[in-house]
């Protein structure tokens, strides 16, 4: 009897190791998933403190999560909620800053088929009065030229999680997929506001700037997210 049961509990030890290997071998074959998150609160916030809460209104449409580097570009409405002010978006003088690396990035607005050089000069978006300007941004940085089509394309990403595995940043990507610490970046829009009499005609005063920043966080999602029952939440 006693054989049989050190047999049987060879057969269960045998069976919990495989079971564990097996599921562990599962955790490592889900893909990592991410969280971007607009503050739109602090978004509002700012247009308060700069009395444009009547005037302007800022939304960024993002997915519930993404892969490691999936993101390369941003969908923003700005939307102009006034009945006699025009708004016209700089994006020559927006950028995009990263805030683990401080570095600042010029913004292109992204148009169906980018065949111009990249350092050419952008014109300025007119937001009508109680219009709504939907555009794609992205930083000048992550496109890459198709030498055959000759046109532009968003091939990197926003923000390089993965890069952040070697060197000084090994220790901010650690706490990151242990999610002790999220990434944060920011879209620093410039924008003018005017009258609609004056708007910028020839000889025209130029309207007066304000600058709205935009800040987005990343946070690691736990591995449990990428189970099916949890994907759409």
């Amino acid at each position: 009897m006693r054989g049989n049961g050190d047999q049987n509990l060879f057969i269960l030890t045998i069976y919990i190791i495989g079971v564990t290997y097996i599921f562990n071998l599962m955790i490592e074959s889900i893909d990592d998933k991410v969280k971007f998150e607009f503050k739109k609160g602090v978004v509002d916030d700012q247009l308060k403190e700069q009395n444009l809460q009547d005037k302007l209104g800022i939304s960024v449409k993002l997915n519930a999560s993404y892969s490691f580097d999936e993101l390369k570009e941003l969908s923003i409405s700005i939307e102009n909620k006034s009945d006699n002010h025009a708004i016209y978006v700089d994006w020559d003088n927006s950028s995009l800053v990263v805030e683990h690396s401080k570095q600042s990035r010029r913004v292109i607005r992204k148009s169906p088929d980018l065949t111009r050089d990249l350092a050419v000069p952008q014109s300025p978006s007119l937001i009508a009065p109680k219009k709504t300007l939907s555009e794609t941004v992205t930083a000048e940085d992550v496109f890459e030229r198709d030498a055959v089509a000759g046109t532009y394309s968003a091939k990197k990403p926003i923000v390089n999680i993965t890069a952040l595995q070697k060197g000084p940043s090994k220790k901010l990507y650690n706490d990151f997929i242990n999610r002790t610490k999220q990434l944060e970046f920011s879209l620093q829009l410039v924008l003018r506001i005017s009258e609609v009499r004056v708007g910028l005609a020839p000889g025209a005063n130029i309207p007066p700037m304000c600058i709205v920043n935009c800040p987005f966080t990343i946070r690691k999602l736990p591995w449990t997210y990428a189970l099916p029952w949890n994907k759409k939440k």
